[in-house]
């Protein structure tokens, strides 16, 4: 049996944390979604360090991302993951309530692999989680780079 794909969400709201969690339970077990709370976290528990230096190896088979964050936005932590060649290879989806343009065509010119508006809505957002849940957990065919 294939092992459970690992997730990494990062985001601020716990309120969002806790919806994604079980948006996703269909896909995934909640202690296979790592969460990080700002960008610099995401960042250390990619590069297994502070917190996370004792997590074990291996990458996550999905990002999902905000921007809007504390410390270091979400952006920045795009930018680095995919200027890396070891997690460059990793789905990056940007999980946020930006619409604005820039971020937008940001996304899209660091790297990123789609990028949901969080709708305002509990039931919309919770269907969008799902949808994006079951495509990139369930039917994309990760890189081999990426299995752990």
């Amino acid at each position: 049996m294939a092992s459970k794909p690992r997730v990494l969400l990062v985001e601020d709201s716990a309120d969002d944390v806790e919806l994604t969690v079980a948006a996703l339970a269909d896909y995934c077990d909640s202690d296979t979604i790592a969460i990080a709370h700002d960008g610099e976290d995401a960042l250390d528990y990619l590069y297994r360090r502070g917190a996370h230096r004792q997590r074990a190896a291996g990458g996550p088979a999905l990002i999902l991302l905000d921007i809007k964050m504390p410390k270091m936005d979400g952006l920045e932590v795009l930018r680095v993951i995919k200027s890396d060649a070891q997690f460059k290879a990793i789905p990056v989806v940007m999980l946020t309530s930006s619409r604005e343009e820039r971020d937008v065509a940001n996304s899209y010119r660091l790297g990123s692999n789609g990028y949901v508006v969080k709708p305002l809505l509990f039931s919309e957002l919770y269907s969008a989680l799902k949808t994006t849940g079951a495509f990139w957990l369930t039917v994309n065919e990760p890189s081999p780079e990426t299995r752990s």
